[in-house]
């Protein structure tokens, strides 16, 4: 399978490679859970919300399924290249697991964004600041509005039926990305993360970096199962309203 990049090489590759990153996780998991993020680990959230995960995604899953049909024929008759891409991302416990998409992007997308930033500073500010590049030149015609509707995200709802994912969370991250969490990475390993969360329907790519972290941290202490079904009921309104994407 073909791997969009989101950074040069990539970043998170040369980050994994650097980074001695099991050493973090193992503290991470040493660390003890106090009274804030007890949620997290009660039978609730175990049990209940993996519950609810898994009927959500049946209950739905002819519309699911006939969608990500028609998506899939989109990309494949739009430009070259396959179809699906997996993208290594970090899950709770900080295990690191491949997290599927649509893919938006060309098939050279790292060398066409190493051009991009180093013929454009102000683009490389961006990109350093937030991962993400409001006028991305990696991105296909058709990727941009599967982007904007959040349609390249269905496929992970097969992450969200393995237990891997859940509907609610943090956005799975990168390695490159540890660094930028500090301290509350290990906020963000005590919980699956999501297909949606907090984040989204806060502004998404309008916010920095550093309220996206502190609405991880904020999802993970004050988590419940009635607060999932409120961000997911905004997470529709959101993106039919394309609030922060691009």
């Amino acid at each position: 399978m073909q791997s969009e990049t989101q950074s040069p090489q990539t970043r998170a590759a040369v980050f994994e490679e650097a980074y001695s990153y099991p050493e973090v996780a193992s503290r991470v998991a040493q660390r003890p859970y106090t009274a804030d993020v007890a949620p997290a680990v009660t039978f609730r959230y175990r049990v209940v919300k993996r519950t609810f995960d898994v009927a959500l995604v049946l209950i739905f899953s002819p519309l699911i399924l006939l969608t990500i049909g028609l998506v899939a024929a989109m990309v494949w008759l739009s430009s070259p290249g396959p179809i699906f891409y997996s993208h290594r991302r970090i899950r709770k416990n900080g295990a690191f697991f491949s997290m599927w998409k649509f893919r938006t992007m060309c098939v050279n997308s790292a060398e066409v964004l190493e051009e991009y930033l180093a013929r454009n500073p102000e683009a490389r500010a961006e990109w350093n600041k937030s991962h993400k590049l409001r006028r991305d030149p990696r991105i296909t015609p058709m990727g941009g509005f599967l982007r904007r509707y959040s349609l390249d995200e269905l496929p992970q709802l097969w992450n969200v039926l393995v237990g891997q994912m859940s509907l609610v969370g943090p956005r799975p991250i990168v390695a490159a990305e540890v660094e930028k969490y500090g301290d509350h990475f290990a906020c963000y390993c005590r919980v699956k993360p999501g297909l949606t969360g907090l984040w989204q329907v806060s502004g998404r790519s309008e916010l920095t970096y550093d309220e996206r972290v502190a609405l991880d941290c904020r999802y993970v202490n004050q988590w419940s199962l009635r607060k999932d079904v409120g961000i997911l009921l905004k997470t529709y309104r959101s993106v039919v309203n394309q609030d922060g994407a691009f």
